[in-house]
């Protein structure tokens, strides 16, 4: 089922105890938080990505779809870092580009171009697909897998203490 597990992420996160946690994690202790691939998807569903706190997402809000090729991709693809503003990525610099596993279906970052312009001028937006020789974004299949807007790969929070990306650096 389309969803299937964010849905689950994403409900348990709306109960109210979870939700109070949350929000004084982030508030009141500068606590952090990452999402990958999954857990990107729910922190996008949860408006915790873009915005940095649990909020009721509607159709104006970005979200996570199906890829282009409508079926799963798992490959290593390239990112480059395009903002350093947050703790997650403060170990590397704006340019850097890491091969990173992907392993998805539905990583497609669809974003008004108003709002995707505001991540970019925010500096929310964290890394963008690239292609591997020349270092810049390119919308081709072989470098943005999923057709994201933009090439995103991975946004923050306003602040950047929260971190949602769909390549699995965890498995790098």
């Amino acid at each position: 089922e389309p969803d299937n597990s964010d849905k689950f992420i994403t409900a348990f996160f709306r109960n109210a105890a979870i939700k109070e946690g949350v929000t004084e994690l982030l508030d009141d202790r500068d606590g952090l938080m990452c999402g990958i691939c999954n857990g990107f998807q729910a922190l996008i569903k949860l408006g915790l990505v873009p915005y940095g706190k649990i909020i009721d997402t509607d159709e104006n809000c970005p979200t996570l779809t199906f890829n282009n090729i409508s079926r799963h991709q798992s490959r290593i693809v390239h990112t480059r870092v395009a903002s350093t503003k947050s703790p997650w990525l403060s170990m590397v610099n704006v340019g850097d580009v890491v091969s990173v596993p992907i392993s998805h279906g539905e990583g497609k970052f669809l974003a008004s171009p108003e709002l995707a312009l505001e991540l970019a001028r925010n500096g929310q937006v964290a890394t963008q697909y690239v292609d591997a020789f020349t270092g810049k974004p390119s919308m081709g299949i072989a470098c943005n897998p999923n057709g994201s807007v933009e090439c995103i790969e991975g946004i923050f929070s306003p602040d950047g203490r929260v971190f949602g990306k769909m390549g699995h650096s965890e498995r790098r």
